[in-house]
């Protein structure tokens, strides 16, 4: 008899009758290093042409149609997602400020840069409920625009735009935001299990607000800044200013431009909280098929218009909330406030006796006044004592106010972009901003005799293979793929607060340095120390190529600028500061996170692929290139040459590894029991991941010598050039 029992199920998973996904390895092996991280938006996944230049595409873009076409949907109302005050300004201000708000500046990830708002869990935070009906109203102008405009650099000009009809001269805008296509794993958002858990699981010490855990900016999972009921829900706006300052200057701004982009941003626009939150349906990434990407769906009423949910506080912010106006100091500024609840049983402020005319009206119906409302972080900006002087000086001087944030706004929306040579478009401001790293343009080009004639200056200055290439490895290592910061162009090494740098060795820094300028200054024509410095360890790579048999040009091109220490924002850049690099076995103290992770991190934010970070920690071994000349790792006779030796020891059964500390161990020879050489966990995980072996195995092989060679040259030109915009 046949047995039908299967015979309806689903043939994924052998018609298994389950919604529940089998388990991974991650399930089986928690602790196993993931190497995820380093195979990310892979060009598999990305469904536009090999060919495609998103740059060229953007600069054919008829950047004052588009924007008319905004403006036109900008003050329209649709039926399916009514606008409020027949406005959609404070929508789309939403929708950009939150694509740009998850930015932070310890690893420059989140923000605006990959318009990564499309995926989980981004689209799907609590805070971020309703910007997905942002992105669907935009959808109509994306589709007419197609490859010539980006998500990221839509909803962005979105919310420039709908300040612009507000009323507000804008700073400007630049193009360039590339998409990605599926979602960034790799970031890391904390640790907590549910939606807006308690704080305290984000801080080492809750009344010191900023031992908030690194690199997290946002004080609660699934929050953008910080809660607008107050902290873990507790209206005090004194203890929300703390908050605010450190979620702020996580994301690289100052206490002036905390008040205005707060202030700014609810200058406009409303929260909607007429609605009972626990009716709302899933999240975007949880609502069933039907919806079509839509989250959060209200069953109350028209489940919009005068229904909609999204915070659960209710009501606008000023007296017009869609014209740019200095509404917001004259209301927080003008009246007493007292604690109050929405509708939604959300806690709010509401002025005490306000006058009618200063009372907005009904979104939906200008014939009623409502009251306006305030959250714990707006009345943070009265009772802060330094937050109150910002307030009332913007209060008093509303063209103040207005540059300022205009600026603020343009920071906020760019500041994951990387430096102006990366802008595009007409509106992009001319003024130089430090933010944006700075760096002089170049006036002269090099020969290939040129750059034959510097390598053997270079090579004969006394500088060792080790000290050209670790010297040249810090510079460029600083690089962050995430907003573009950092790199060799600049020479900012030579600057403060790179020069000083634990991690850079600043003696021996100094005296590779001191060379340098010493052959800068002996040249018929000026060549900048940034690409004297790059030279240097290109040209020692290729000596050490040619000591290991193989005669290889390393690419070189020329063209980086030197900065200067006023073009350089000493504060910011001191999150680029490594605190461990696997590359050159460095680690600054003892971490929560094993030494090998923190190598995938630094590998992932270096756009490095798993194969490039293993032949380059194999390479850089073998060049003697490790920090203070540990030994750790360095399993060759030969330092200097670029050979395989590290994976050829590492794969050799004839040794044994013995841990002799929390990341030390000896390799030690089975048939004389003599320790042979030293490692750390970062060179052991090359032979004892799986993947990573796999790897390791390739270069070890006696027929692959010169492809790690060929493998590691490609690699390390990948590093040197990583901040090279212009090539």
């Amino acid at each position: 008899m046949t047995d039908h029992s299967k015979a309806n199920g689903c043939p994924f998973q052998n018609g298994a009758q389950t919604t529940q996904a089998a388990p991974d390895n991650a399930f089986w092996w928690p602790n196993a290093l993931n190497l995820d991280i380093l195979s990310q938006h892979d060009k598999k996944t990305n469904p536009l042409d090999p060919d495609f230049n998103y740059a060229q595409a953007f600069q054919s873009l008829d950047l004052e149609a588009i924007k008319n076409d905004l403006r036109e949907l900008i003050n329209s109302s649709q039926d399916w997602w009514p606008s409020d005050y027949g406005s959609y300004i404070g929508m789309f201000v939403r929708t950009a400020w939150h694509l740009a708000g998850s930015y932070r500046k310890q690893d420059g990830r989140g923000g605006a840069n990959t318009g990564n708002q499309r995926f989980a869990p981004l689209n799907s935070w609590p805070d971020n409920v309703n910007t997905d009906k942002g992105r669907r109203l935009l959808w109509p102008i994306k589709k007419k625009y197609g490859n010539k405009i980006s998500w990221g650099d839509l909803i962005v000009l979105a919310g420039t735009v709908a300040y612009e009809e507000a009323g507000l001269k804008t700073y400007g805008f630049a193009g360039g935001r590339e998409d990605i296509w599926h979602p960034e794993k790799d970031i890391y958002w904390g640790t907590e299990r549910k939606w807006l858990d308690e704080t305290k699981n984000r801080y080492d010490d809750v009344d010191n607000r900023d031992t908030l855990e690194n690199p997290l900016a946002a004080v609660q999972m699934g929050l953008i800044y910080v809660n607008p009921e107050g902290v873990d829900g507790v209206q005090d706006p004194l203890r929300t200013a703390q908050d605010m300052r450190v979620t702020f200057d996580r994301m690289g701004m100052d206490d002036e431009e905390t008040v205005a982009l707060t202030a700014g941003g609810h200058t406009v626009g409303k929260c909607h909280g007429n609605g009972k939150a626990e009716n709302l349906g899933a999240d975007v990434e949880g609502a069933d098929v039907e919806f079509q990407g839509l989250g959060w769906h209200n069953p109350e009423g028209s489940g919009n218009g005068s229904n909609t949910m999204v915070s659960g506080l209710e009501g606008a912010w000023t007296t017009h909330p869609t014209k740019w106006d200095n509404g917001f100091f004259h209301l927080l500024l003008s009246y007493e406030w007292e604690k109050t609840l929405s509708p939604a049983g959300a806690k709010q402020w509401e002025p005490v006796n306000i006058k009618e005319e200063d009372k907005p009206v009904d979104a939906h119906n200008p014939d009623i006044r409502r009251n306006p409302m305030m959250t714990d972080a707006d009345m943070a900006l009265k009772i802060d004592p330094e937050y109150r002087k910002i307030s009332e000086r913007f209060h008093q001087d509303p063209a103040y106010f207005s540059e300022v944030f205009a600026r603020a706004w343009f920071k906020l929306t760019h500041r994951d972009m990387g430096p102006k040579s990366r802008y595009l478009g007409a509106d992009v401001p001319a003024e130089d901003l430090i933010w944006q790293d700075p760096i002089p343009a170049v006036d002269y080009t090099l020969s290939d005799s040129d750059v034959a004639e510097l390598k053997a200056t270079l090579l004969n200055s006394g500088l060792s293979t080790a000290e050209l290439v670790a010297t040249a490895w810090d510079s460029a290592r600083t690089f962050r793929g995430s907003d573009f910061r950092g790199g060799a162009n600049g020479a900012r090494i030579r600057l403060e607060p790179q020069r000083q740098w634990q991690g850079n060795e600043p003696e021996r820094l100094n005296k590779v340095l001191a060379k340098l300028e010493e052959i800068q200054a002996s040249l018929p024509k000026k060549v900048s120390i940034a690409d004297l410095i790059v030279l240097g360890g290109t040209a020692a790579v290729e000596k050490a190529a040619k000591a290991a048999g193989v005669d290889i040009v390393v690419p070189f091109t020329a063209g980086r600028g030197d900065a200067t220490q006023e073009q350089t924002d000493v504060y910011s850049f001191e999150d680029l500061e490594p605190k461990a690099d696997g590359f050159r076995n460095f680690i600054k103290a003892d971490y929560v996170v094993q030494p090998e992770e923190m190598l995938l991190d630094r590998a992932q934010l270096q756009g490095l692929t798993a194969p490039e970070m293993t032949v380059l920690v194999g390479g850089l071994r073998v060049l003697g290139a490790n920090y203070g000349d540990c030994k750790h790792g360095v399993f060759t006779d030969n330092v200097g040459v670029l050979s395989n030796d590290f994976f050829a020891v590492l794969t050799d059964m004839a040794y044994n590894w013995k841990p002799t500390g929390k990341n030390s161990y000896n390799i030690v020879d089975r048939a004389s029991g003599a320790t042979k050489y030293t490692a750390s966990r970062v060179d052991l995980v090359f032979g004892s991941n799986s993947i990573l072996r796999s790897y390791a195995e390739v270069y070890a092989q006696d027929d692959n010598k010169a492809k790690f060679v060929k493998d590691f040259v490609a690699a390390w030109v990948k590093v040197m050039d990583a901040d090279r915009f212009d090539v």
